[in-house]
């Protein structure tokens, strides 16, 4: 018998992801794609609206499971104080940065970044206005100039979360092709494959608790542009 046909024992699989974050996660992509594409044409931006509605009842789950969802899920899991991100930049220009399970600590900060860049996205949406036709449900509650100016911010908070997103993809595929650290496949199955010995999987929440937090989520945004305005 060949030596390729005896299973790899110095590896083992384990539980990471689980499915809210990874339905979370590959949501954003479509509804990304789709609020730029509503935004190019005054005739669809109620779509565009309703999109952003969406994004921003995605967005506060993300935060509730942020603080009550699974371990690899939470906030305080992947956030990382400046003395370890610099000691992980460190180890990493000098070729020996440890492979973690979950986010490392610049990819944790990276996650707050794009988080921050669609929330603002998201809130400056409701203040904005098309200058035709459309105003988002909190216009009114502020200045024309005011909501100009929260419009042009809209604008360009968009083209710097376009970057933002280029780098984070740049970077999964240069730490699959220098580290050999595959990063999208554990965001498809919830597994990840490390060495044995290495860590352990973790365990993951209710998806019951999820969809408690997703319909809260959703009832506060919906409730946010009916009765606010």
């Amino acid at each position: 018998m060949q030596d390729h046909d005896y299973p790899d024992v110095s590896r083992k699989r384990i539980p990471i992801w689980d499915l809210p974050t990874r339905i979370f996660h590959w949501l954003l992509v479509p509804l990304l794609i789709g609020l730029w594409y509503t935004s190019q044409d005054v005739m669809t931006m109620k779509w565009h609206m309703w999109l952003g509605y969406t994004l921003l009842a995605l967005l506060l789950f993300r935060i509730i499971w942020g603080v009550l969802g699974t371990r690899s899920s939470r906030f305080s899991d992947f956030l990382a104080g400046p003395v370890t991100v610099f000691r992980y930049l460190r180890d990493l220009f000098r070729g020996k940065s440890p492979t973690y399970t979950g986010h490392n600590p610049l990819g944790g900060w990276s996650v707050m970044l794009m988080l921050g860049l669609l929330l603002f996205q998201g809130i400056s949406g409701l203040f904005s206005n098309d200058q035709i036709f459309t105003r988002g449900p909190f216009a009114r509650m502020v200045s024309s100039s005011t909501s100009n100016t929260l419009t042009s911010l809209h604008k360009s908070n968009f083209d710097l979360l376009l970057i933002v997103i280029g780098i984070h993809v740049l970077a999964v595929f240069l730490y699959w092709l220098i580290k050999r650290d595959n990063l999208v496949g554990p965001m498809i199955t919830g597994r990840k494959w490390v060495a044995r010995g290495e860590a352990s999987g973790v365990r993951f929440a209710s998806p019951w608790w999820a969809l408690v937090a997703l319909g809260v989520s959703a009832a506060g945004v919906w409730g946010a542009v009916t009765y606010l305005p």
